[in-house]
């Protein structure tokens, strides 16, 4: 039985970009008085859903064992876009830090961190409980 699966490996992947998200967050906030600072927006969304790619849709067909792998679950590559958000409102001093904003997607990113603990811990009592039942 394999331990660390398609499942555990995309949780681990979504929580190390929550925290990153995280990060950059903290540092709209903390230039939120900084004139001319433009917000910036993590996106790993697109990228996690391509590497996680249930149905191989995605999968590249290659003829050589010496071919990099492209999409199905490439985990370690994953990389997030961060862009300035285009959402931001301007205002009077160049700046597009919405203090209150940044605070509410604090708070889903942290929602969203702890059900992924949550789902990673779940799997390996799960894994746990069957390599358990198996002696």
């Amino acid at each position: 039985m394999n331990i660390d699966d398609k499942t555990i490996q995309a949780l681990a992947a979504a929580m190390k970009f929550r925290e990153m998200r995280h990060e950059l967050i903290t540092s709209n906030l903390a230039n939120a008085e900084t004139p001319d600072y433009k917000a910036k927006v993590l996106d790993f969304e697109q990228a996690l859903s391509n590497a996680v790619d249930t149905e191989n849709r995605h999968r590249m067909i290659s003829s050589n064992e010496k071919h990099f792998a492209v999409g199905g679950g490439g985990f370690s590559m994953l990389t997030p876009q961060i862009y300035d958000d285009p959402h931001g409102d301007l205002g009077l001093d160049g700046n597009t830090v919405d203090p209150e904003k940044e605070i509410v997607k604090m708070n889903d990113n942290e929602i969203m961190y702890e059900a992924a603990v949550q789902l990673i811990n779940k799997k390996i009592a799960m894994k746990k409980y069957i390599l358990g039942s198996e002696k």
